[in-house]
């Protein structure tokens, strides 16, 4: 295919930032997190050129959440894997469509990580989930790229016109003559549904808002969120662990919510919750579920999904989902990171998937066309995403057919990691009203971010960069 690329250069750069509150989730607190943020020039098949961007949160304390290995050693492990993956795409001499470029180094990544491992001398080896986390603004920028060069939609650069193998080179028989944009909606959403959190460290109401309080004009509140942003999905966090808690903390959420919205005349409220692996069996699930339907029946009925309730490795237990699935919606998450844990999750009852572009936008398309042609629901959750991971997780969501909406919740605790030039071309993405984004703003080829437009306001310290020999 003309419209191959190869790598030409690669530039990492990273990122610290503080979160503005606290971030709970499951048993862990957020204070602060590295951006990675990536710049790859490519070059097709007719020597044209053109540069492509990706981003994500190193988001250790979800990807890597060991008790062992401390945090700095965690990030430390996470920046040496994305360098080293940086170094091998850039090494690699071979035209192809970005797709096939991830799925032929995927074992190269799986032994990248077995190798920074070894050579940190980590007490425990980094799970694969922080390598695709660590490499996914390589990716992402990759599929970028590839768009920019070709002058086209990167979402328009997934059928026979541009890629040289259907789905069934990686998905089986069942997807001959299928490719990724069987899957895809042809243009963007208008505007799309975002679910805000609540974090286990979160405030409700404005009477609880105190002085600790950051005095900056953002809410502090569940409440002022809701009169703000419009907000009416809620992703609740969940301990996981203390049932009444649980139970009290849903239908405080779902009643502050009701009570807010219907001040604004909004009739829909949905919730999804999260234990973030916290409970020990489906049973607790079950019973959560059950007595939050005899306490507060609008608390049970405006539940839409759960995310994964239990540990994330699926085969240590093979717990049986069903129980939970025959009541809500049990989505597979921190366990989903390749095809093989996707038919796991389907022979241990999971109802269906979530999507995050931190796995990689790669893997995302292939998990997409499978749950697609299964008829299973799937999500687009996010890793507290600014900038542009942020514009690129929205504008994913905006094109497939997710179970209703996208999480975007870096306003609440990075709102400061995203540089003012991407708010400004951005405006409907970073500034929700209605409860809803706007996409108006995703337009041009590769992913839509607008470069042009946004510019390079960053400090530009000397990078290390990586190219062709």
């Amino acid at each position: 295919m003309q419209s191959d690329i190869r790598v030409v250069e690669i530039e990492p750069r990273f990122e610290d930032y503080q979160a503005r509150t606290p971030l709970k989730f499951g048993a862990q607190v957020v204070p602060a997190c590295t951006f990675f943020r990536c710049r790859v020039t490519v070059e097709n098949r007719r020597g044209e050129t053109a540069d492509g961007w990706g981003g994500i949160f190193l988001m250790d304390f979800w990807a890597f959440p060991s008790p062992c290995v401390p945090h700095e050693q965690r990030v430390e492990a996470m920046k040496q894997v994305a360098l080293r993956y940086c170094q091998l795409m850039a090494a690699s001499r071979d035209f192809a469509h970005p797709l096939d470029l991830f799925l032929e180094q995927e074992e190269g990544l799986r032994e990248i990580n077995r190798e920074v491992s070894q050579q940190l001398q980590l007490a425990e080896e980094m799970p694969f989930l922080a390598a695709l986390v660590s490499a996914s603004p390589v990716d992402a920028a990759l599929h970028d790229a590839f768009g920019n060069a070709n002058g086209i939609s990167t979402y328009h650069g997934y059928g026979p016109e541009f890629m040289a193998h259907d789905l069934s080179r990686y998905l089986g028989p069942n997807f001959a003559g299928k490719y990724p944009d069987h899957y895809l909606r042809p243009h963007f959403l208008p505007e799309i549904p975002i679910f805000h959190l609540v974090g286990g460290l979160d405030k409700l109401t404005r009477e609880e808002v105190d002085e600790t309080d950051p005095a900056d004009g953002l809410p502090n509140s569940l409440e002022e969120w809701i009169a703000r942003d419009g907000v009416y999905c809620l992703k609740v966090k969940l301990r996981g662990t203390d049932l009444e808690w649980d139970l009290e903390r849903t239908v405080a959420v779902y009643e502050v919510g009701r009570r807010e919205l219907d001040k604004l005349g909004q009739p829909q409220l949905y919730l999804s919750v999260d234990t973030n692996e916290q409970c020990e069996s489906p049973a607790y699930m079950v019973e959560y579920l059950q007595r939050l339907r005899e306490r507060s029946l609008g608390a049970y009925e405006a539940v839409l999904y759960l995310e994964q309730p239990t540990e994330r490795d699926l085969a240590a237990h093979r717990f049986d989902l069903r129980e939970v699935a025959a009541l809500k919606p049990v989505i597979v998450d921190e366990s989903l990171t390749d095809l093989e844990s996707f038919d796991l999750a389907l022979e241990l009852g999971w109802s269906g998937i979530a999507l995050k572009t931190c796995k990689c936008h790669s893997a995302d398309l292939l998990f997409l066309a499978k749950a697609a042609e299964l008829g299973l629901p799937y999500t687009v959750q996010d890793l507290t995403n600014p900038s542009l991971a942020l514009i690129h997780s929205v504008g994913l969501a905006a094109r497939i057919n997710t179970l209703l909406g996208v999480e975007a919740n870096s306003r609440q605790f990075f709102p400061f990691a995203t540089p003012e030039e991407e708010r400004r071309v951005h405006q409907g993405l970073f500034t929700i009203r209605r409860g809803v984004a706007r996409t108006d703003s995703l337009q041009g080829p590769g992913l839509g971010y607008q470069m042009e437009k946004i510019g390079e306001s960053e400090a530009q310290a000397k990078q290390p960069k990586y190219s062709r020999a």
